[in-house]
């Protein structure tokens, strides 16, 4: 795969600097040394020390990525949002695992996507999971469908420029219409799974605009939210809202109730927006709520 840029510039620049600039990292300047890739200046083959002029041309040839047969690809139809040569944005139901592990190793959405991209005759068969959601959460995954997409993705994390919005349902009557819920999450003692608020963990910040108070039923008091993730914890919104005293609705492990027949958490994602490098603007990309969290909405 290629990828060319223009320099624009009254003094001369390295190579290296210029496309340090466009999000190429020191790690992939080694992939495409060690792995067959290469760097270009109007089609000439050149050093990352090399200087370009005005108007010069820079190509980076990245190296084809090998396919881990570690990864089963999994024929199971996925519900495509937005893809193109870059991305793959998918909404992803309730009981899928997005990464392979311990718990399921053949049908989780990376197994998915796998199948996909052979369905497409694509290139490169390795899924970049970008940004990821809990087995039993729906909604917005969005996967790179080359090593350099996700690089200049994942650098957006690390900045929190990856804007990701969700709905959730808490038991209880949220008091405040807005609010942020600043506290550190680490994970519990002697658990493997659970994370709870302490002192110790890392900074994590949640911040939530109330839509809705369901207090009609005095037995099923229940508030809708949408909530921003500004970091990416796990169980973040799960942990932050039942340390408040107000657990999701259908979260067991956090102690919320299981209401309304739900066989998971009232959480999905289901808005996000990122800057594409690609285009050079930003991306807004939505989904629907599933069927299960549009009854908790008519209620």
């Amino acid at each position: 795969m290629e990828f060319t840029w223009t320099y624009q510039g009254d003094e001369q620049r390295k190579v290296r600097t210029f496309l340090q600039g466009h999000g190429v990292s020191h790690r992939m300047f080694s992939q495409m040394k060690h792995n067959g890739g290469a760097i270009l200046a109007n089609g000439q083959p050149v050093y990352t020390a090399d200087y370009i002029k005005n108007g010069d041309q820079v190509t980076i040839v990245m190296p084809i990525e090998e396919s881990n047969d570690l990864v089963v690809p999994d024929f199971h139809p996925l519900d495509i949002i937005f893809e193109n040569e870059h991305w793959l944005v998918v909404d992803k139901p309730y009981g899928v695992t997005t990464v392979p592990g311990h718990a399921d190793r053949l049908h989780t959405l990376v197994n998915q996507v796998k199948g996909h991209l052979i369905d497409e005759k694509a290139e490169d068969l390795v899924p970049h999971v970008v940004t990821r959601l809990d087995r039993d959460t729906s909604g917005l995954v969005l996967l790179a469908k080359h090593r350099f997409a996700h690089a200049v993705l994942d650098q957006q994390l690390q900045d929190h420029s990856v804007e990701k919005f969700y709905i959730a349902y808490v038991q209880g009557i949220l008091p405040e219409d807005h609010g942020l819920i600043d506290e550190p999450i680490g994970r519990m003692d002697g658990d493997f799974i659970k994370r709870i608020v302490r002192e110790d963990g890392k900074v994590s910040k949640t911040e939530y605009w109330v839509e809705r108070r369901y207090q009609d039923d005095p037995d099923h008091p229940m508030t809708r939210v949408k909530v921003q993730l500004h970091t990416g914890r796990t169980h973040q919104i799960r942990v932050h809202f039942a340390h408040l005293g107000y657990p999701l609705v259908g979260d067991d492990l956090y102690g919320g109730p299981l209401w309304f027949g739900l066989k998971r958490q009232a959480l999905h994602a289901y808005q996000m927006k990122f800057y594409d490098p690609f285009i050079e603007e930003n991306r807004q990309l939505s989904t629907d709520l599933p069927a299960d969290l549009l009854a908790l909405k008519n209620l």
